[in-house]
Formats: structure tokens, C-alpha cells, sequence
């Protein structure tokens, strides 16, 4: 049991503020240039998007502002419950009349006429519940049955609920999360290599059983092979990266999101980016991703306590990850997952939750032991 330890306020890091307010407008604005048209297509609207994208703004700002004030100790009395209530959302996912069926798949979840996608909730409440069991158990994590086996049940038990709706780039994400959390721990390396052997096989065998996924595997390998079926959406991104040039077509000025390119407010944003604001642009986001990379993992190494270095760690890697993996997939370095640009992408559950894990980074980042 950690030992109560007294904390002091300081200034919350401005940094990591500064460069995801650097993010969320040129989100906002690149929302509404790739979306207009779309939406005065299917909504007869062009600013359809946009408007709820103003509200998503709004409510995340304050979520995130609501999560500074909330001293991050007292999160430690949500994490049972949180993943509790994950995997009580995730199988209700499954349950027709609750999950929301789209594009073949049941990722999200309709209570009340509200409609969320409960793995983005999820990844949160997974870094606290980690975060709260390993600060706890510290001296019990080189013992594999005492400190491993109880995390891994649950972590195997969400995985196998999300690959069933399914969702095969959010299980491999929360499997990641896992493994990471485990060496920041301080884990036996024995013991991670293990796992790791255990999951790599599994994820193969997975990719192997689906023919969609092995599809995107070749696809990924020569999209060339059938640009106008399988390899489309990576043909066009890669289309809109090359028309991009140095500095960009202009802002509102790119053809690519003119119904060539699918999802091209959600998915493939960044593909709009270096269309529009060219290798310039494309670079200013990624070095934004870069330092609020850097400054989340320094706040964990200067946390007061294991608690929040966890915490801390494990939420910079969530949004850090889904970064890395949709920009490397909307590039065409990796086969393409589905995830958005946290921060950039149109959408409200994942921009609400990395709204969140903000706030709480920042109350981090403002105690003192």
C-alpha cells in the first residue's frame, strides 16, 4: 500500500496546454475545409460538421479544465469501478437494440438516444486501473501469480469483448497499453518477453483468420495491385501527400476530399493536411505529437508519486500511440487500423476522452511532493 503523501500545487505544464490548443485548431480548421462538402451533400448543410465539432470543442474544454481541479489521487476510487463498468459497456456493445452497427462492425454503444464509442472510454479507464493495481502491488509484480496473473485476466477479458464487435486496432492498442504499463512497473523482463510471446502469435494468427485483415496486410504491401477496390483509400491518400507538395494547394483549395479520399474529416485528415498545407504542415503536426510526447513522459518522471508516474505515462502513451498509428497508416508505413488523429479527427468520444487525459496530465504536472 502506497503511503499518503502530502502534495503541493505548482503551475501546470503550459507546454503540453499550448500544443494541444496548436492542435485542436488546426483540427477545427481543417475539419471544417475537409468536410464542407460532404455535409452539404448528405446534410444539406456545409458547416454540419463543423457545428458539432464547435460543441465537441466546448465540452472538452471543459472536461479538461473539470479534470485540473480534481486533485489525480482521487481517481484511485474510480478505478475498480471504471473497469468494471468497461467491460459491463463492452458486452452491452454486443447486445442488439444498445450497439450501434456501422460499416460492419458494433463499436458503438446508444443509451438514452446518446451515441459514444465505449473502447475510447475504455482505454482510459484501463491506464487507471493499471496505474492504481501496479502502485499498489509494486512489490508483488516479480511474482508472475500474485502481481501479473489478475491484470492479465482482465486485460484478456476486454481484448476478447472488443475483437468481438470487432475491433482489432483497439485490441491491439489496449494490449500495448498493458505490456507498457508492466515494464514501467518494473516488471522481470522474463516475464514481458513471455507475454509478448503470447500475444505476437496470437495477433498473427487473428490477422490470418480474418480475410478482411490479411487483405489489408497485402493491401498494405501493394496497394497498387487494385487501386480502384482494396487499395483505394491508401492510393488516394498517398495521391493527396504528392499533390501537397512543399507548402500545400491552399487551405479549402485540395480535390482529394471532393469524394475521392473516404472519411477524409475523420480518418484520413492528416491526408488533407499535406494536401492542402503541404510537407510543411504534415511536419508542424508531427512535431507538435512529438512534444506533447515528450512533455507527457517528463511529467510522469516528475510526478510525486508511482501512482501518478503511471498514470501519467500511460495516458501520454495512449494518445502518443494513436497518433503514431494513424499517421503511419494514413502514410502507408503500416497497414491502416481505423484509428483517428487524436485532437485533429472529427468525432466526439475520442476527442472528449483525450480531452480528459489532458486535464489529468496537467493536474499531474501541478503537484509537488
Amino acid at each position: 500500500m502506497e503511503a499518503a503523501v502530502k502534495h503541493e500545487s505548482s503551475s501546470p505544464d503550459i507546454i503540453l496546454l499550448f500544443v494541444t490548443l496548436v492542435l485542436i485548431t488546426i483540427g477545427t480548421t481543417m475539419i471544417y475545409s475537409s468536410s464542407s462538402i460532404i455535409a452539404l451533400e448528405k446534410f444539406s448543410d456545409s458547416r454540419y460538421f463543423i457545428k458539432k465539432q464547435i460543441v465537441f470543442v466546448f465540452m472538452g474544454m471543459l472536461l479538461m479544465v473539470l479534470m485540473t481541479k480534481i486533485p489525480y489521487e482521487h481517481l484511485k476510487k474510480l478505478a475498480y469501478p471504471g473497469i468494471l463498468l468497461a467491460i459491463i459497456l463492452l458486452v452491452l456493445v454486443l447486445v442488439p437494440g444498445f450497439g450501434i452497427k456501422s460499416g460492419g462492425a458494433m463499436r458503438w454503444l446508444n443509451v438514452g438516444g446518446v451515441s459514444f464509442q465505449v473502447t475510447e472510454m475504455v482505454k482510459i479507464a484501463m491506464v487507471l486501473f493499471l496505474s492504481c493495481l501496479f502502485a499498489r502491488k509494486t512489490y508483488q509484480l516479480k511474482n508472475f501469480n500474485r502481481g501479473i496473473l489478475l491484470p492479465l485476466i482482465v486485460t484478456v477479458a476486454i481484448v476478447i469483448l472488443i475483437l468481438l464487435e470487432p475491433d482489432f486496432g483497439a485490441a491491439v492498442i489496449i494490449a500495448t497499453i498493458f505490456l507498457f504499463m508492466l515494464c514501467v512497473a518494473g516488471a522481470r523482463i522474463r516475464h514481458l518477453l513471455f507475454l509478448s510471446f503470447l500475444f505476437v502469435p496470437a495477433a498473427v494468427m487473428l490477422i490470418f483468420l480474418k480475410g478482411y485483415r490479411l487483405t489489408r496486410l497485402t493491401t498494405f504491401l501493394d496497394p497498387w495491385k487494385d487501386p480502384s477496390n482494396t487499395g483505394w483509400q491508401i492510393v488516394q491518400s498517398l495521391i493527396s501527400f504528392g499533390s501537397g507538395g512543399t507548402f500545400g494547394v491552399g487551405i479549402g483549395e485540395g480535390m482529394q476530399k471532393l469524394f475521392y479520399l473516404p472519411e477524409p474529416h475523420t480518418d484520413f485528415i492528416l491526408a488533407i493536411i499535406a494536401e492542402e498545407s503541404g510537407f510543411l504542415g504534415v511536419s508542424i503536426v508531427i512535431a507538435m505529437f512529438a512534444v506533447f510526447a515528450l512533455r507527457g513522459f517528463m511529467i510522469a518522471m516528475k510526478a510525486p508519486d508511482f501512482f501518478g508516474t503511471l498514470l501519467a505515462a500511460g495516458l501520454t502513451l495512449v494518445i502518443a500511440l494513436q497518433a503514431i498509428v494513424n499517421i503511419a497508416g494514413v502514410m502507408g508505413l503500416i497497414p491502416l487500423k481505423g484509428l483517428v488523429l487524436p485532437f485533429l479527427s472529427y468525432g466526439g468520444t475520442a476527442f472528449m476522452m483525450s480531452m480528459a487525459s489532458v486535464g489529468i496530465l496537467l493536474n499531474i504536472s501541478s503537484q509537488t511532493a
